[in-house]
């Protein structure tokens, strides 16, 4: 679970327009902020399985919002790969 700071930080870091909360940027830079907060309980908690299951399944819905803009928008996709640190 994200607070709302880190939530807010990383909606302003990707986001289109001032009351942007839905798109896919902000989606995956959520996303991704999520992963990692869960991946470092599961370095600590390593029979958690309930929580590995929701990892991956966050783990999938990531690659389905980057997909999706990788597809509608190659320029935007670019960017945000290269500003969240994920290689392609």
């Amino acid at each position: 679970m994200l607070s709302k700071q880190k939530k807010s930080n990383a909606i302003k870091a990707v986001r289109r327009h001032d009351d942007d909360s839905g798109s896919p940027e902000v989606q995956v830079s959520l996303l991704t902020r999520q992963i990692e907060d869960l991946a470092k309980h599961l370095k600590k908690h390593k029979k958690d399985f309930h929580s590995r299951r929701g990892l991956l399944q966050m783990v999938a819905d990531r690659r389905k919002h980057l997909k999706y803009l990788q597809k509608k928008d190659a320029k935007s996709y670019d960017k945000l790969i290269a500003q969240l640190g994920l290689k392609r």
